[in-house]
């Protein structure tokens, strides 16, 4: 259950370096299709179907590749958000 916890408090910060990056000029290109396919992802119809692997992907997949994502943007984006994290 720790665990768990620890990875929802990784993907708090994770979503908004992500909707930093999204905003950012020098984002990559491949960044949009991405983030639309996991809002795609997360809200497919296997989660209403199968309501147990439903949950198991939205706890446990879903922030791991979310976490992916941010470690594949450039290093640019990501000290960028730091810096603007700590002006606000």
């Amino acid at each position: 259950m720790i665990r768990l916890l620890r990875l929802w408090r990784m993907v708090a910060t994770d979503l908004r370096l992500l909707w930093f990056a999204l905003r950012h000029p020098r984002r990559p290109i491949w960044l949009w299709p991405i983030t639309v396919v996991l809002g795609l992802y997360a809200l497919d119809p296997l989660n209403f179907a199968l309501p147990f692997a439903g949950m198991i992907d939205d706890f446990v997949l879903l922030p791991l590749l979310v976490h992916l994502v941010v470690r594949l943007l450039p290093t640019e984006i990501k000290t960028g958000f730091v810096g603007s994290s700590l002006i606000r």
